[in-house]
């Protein structure tokens, strides 16, 4: 038994002009963004709604905004692309680009090793697959994969995304660190409450550095003294470098000061401090070969004795 194929009213093209103005917020942005006349995609949009028999945007002033119907097909119409991308590039699917979102510790410390093994063997089997990789914090990660415009993301910590399927990747420790002439880096000098009411710096909400320190330091020392909060881990770690403050970032970014003793672990007054790295993915992605192979030298890295080396080394072996 076959399944009929009626005609459908509905275009790509149409679906491409729901997406663009989604992203965008207007007709003139979504003209803009795919090289229409405004009046070509207002057209479109109309003929969609038409088809559908529904409203997807309200509209206030010039911006659109989407409504619940059109929250709830939007990831329907990036997972359809998804596969029309796939039909278009199966000849090619084992060479195609992978596209993948990191969160910053994740593409500053773990991933640059891991890609240059991965190219080196990609080219040793003859294979051409390229990746793109794509920067931010855990949230800017989730949108990514959300929103299809990366393949696979790698975050620090968890989340409750319903779009998303989430697998525990491999474990990660924070410390907590300050430079040798700090006055808590004298013996027995960080204690929890000389902890609470030191000057720290911080990453940004909605990064997975930032979950810990609010899950697990500060709900267990109570409301820190924030001096500085950044958006980099990098930045962070050079200033605790220079004498100012304290902070608790991943063993990958301040295990190898700790280390040459250029940082102090302070944290022994507190438990220690786990988090997992995950890898995420859209409920409806469908993997291509590319993909595959990507996510199974992914999980390799994370396991085997050829794996990721996680004792604090900034260098990682893969």
């Amino acid at each position: 038994m076959t399944r009929e194929r009626l005609h459908y009213n509905v275009t790509l093209r149409q679906l491409s002009v729901f997406a663009a103005v989604a992203k965008t917020g207007s007709t003139t942005g979504a003209a803009l963004y795919l090289s229409m006349s405004q009046s070509a995609v207002s057209s479109a949009l109309s003929e969609l709604e038409s088809a559908l028999s529904e409203q997807l945007f309200d509209r206030r002033g010039r911006r659109l905004f989407l409504n619940d119907f059109g929250r709830s097909i939007l990831p329907r119409v990036h997972a359809l692309f998804d596969q029309v991308d796939g039909i278009i590039n199966a000849g090619k699917d084992a060479t195609a680009t992978v596209y993948v979102a990191a969160s910053t510790t994740i593409s500053n410390y773990l991933l640059p090793p891991f890609l240059a093994s991965y190219h080196k063997k990609q080219a040793e089997t003859g294979r051409g697959s390229s990746v793109t990789l794509l920067v931010g914090n855990t949230q800017e990660v989730l949108d990514a994969v959300r929103n299809f415009d990366a393949d696979v993301g790698l975050i620090e910590g968890s989340c409750t995304v319903d779009e998303s399927v989430l697998e525990h990747w491999m474990d990660d420790e924070l410390l907590v660190v300050a430079s040798p002439e700090h006055p808590l880096a004298r013996p027995g000098a960080a204690t929890r409450d000389a902890l609470r009411k030191a000057d720290w710096l911080i990453r940004e909400p909605h990064s997975g550095t930032r979950e810990v320190l609010d899950g697990q330091v500060a709900s267990l020392l109570g409301p820190l003294h924030i001096a500085l909060e950044l958006a980099n881990s990098e930045a962070i770690r050079r200033t605790v470098l220079g004498g100012y403050g304290i902070c608790c970032l991943s063993s990958h970014v301040v295990g190898p000061d700790v280390a040459d003793g250029s940082l102090v672990n302070i944290g022994g007054a507190l438990p220690r401090l786990l988090r997992p790295f995950s890898i995420v993915m859209h409920k409806d992605k469908l993997p291509t070969r590319g993909l595959s192979a990507f996510l199974d030298r992914l999980r390799a890295a994370a396991g085997g004795p050829t794996g990721l080396h996680l004792d604090n080394a900034r260098d990682v072996v893969i």
